[in-house]
């Protein structure tokens, strides 16, 4: 009896990871947060951090706001993103959907079919963490691995592991789902 108890823990914790990265796609319709982002070298060494805030507006929408020294919006309306360089005054237009194609982006806005798409791992509980490996099945896409960590059933941090062994770390805070987004914040 111990052993089936104790599975059926095990099992319970394994689908509260997977029930969040469900719940996350199926249930929120806009997200608003506040993130820090960090890109990580194969040594775990930073290479580089940013921070900004960040609208989602599924499906389709979103936009990244990055703060100085790397001031950058980056701008999309469901059909086409704008990458705005502030200290440079540029702006790059490219069709969303070639431009987003086989991206985690894609994902966050809400566009494309996670079952169809990626191999669903349950990483288990990191403290008070519960954490999701999404793996591309086609492996022709610009990362190998994509981990999201929910925390009380909130996405809170998410990690992308790209073919270059580096790793960019992004940490949600202030995150509020399903606030009122205006449509000409995209």
């Amino acid at each position: 009896i111990g052993v089936l108890i104790g599975g059926m823990s095990i099992a319970g914790v394994a689908a509260t990871a997977t029930d969040s990265l469900d719940r996350f796609f199926q249930e929120f319709k806009t997200l608003r947060a506040e993130f820090s982002q960090v890109v990580l070298d194969e040594n775990l060494v930073p290479l580089e951090e940013s921070a900004g805030r960040l609208w989602i507006s599924r499906p389709g929408r979103f936009r990244w706001n990055y703060h100085p020294p790397f001031a950058q919006q980056i701008v999309a309306d469901g059909n086409r993103i704008w990458i705005y360089d502030i200290e440079l005054e540029q702006v790059t237009v490219q069709d969303q959907r070639r431009a987003l194609e086989r991206t985690p982006a894609l994902l966050l806005a809400g566009q494309g079919d996670l079952r169809r798409d990626y191999v669903i791992e349950d990483l288990g509980q990191q403290g008070s963490v519960a954490w999701v490996s999404l793996r591309p099945k086609m492996r022709d896409g610009s990362f190998a691995e994509v981990q999201l960590g929910f925390q009380n059933d909130t996405l809170r941090l998410i990690q992308l592991l790209d073919h270059l062994d580096q790793i960019t770390r992004i940490v949600l805070s202030h995150v509020e789902e399903n606030p009122q987004i205006l449509v000409n914040q995209f």
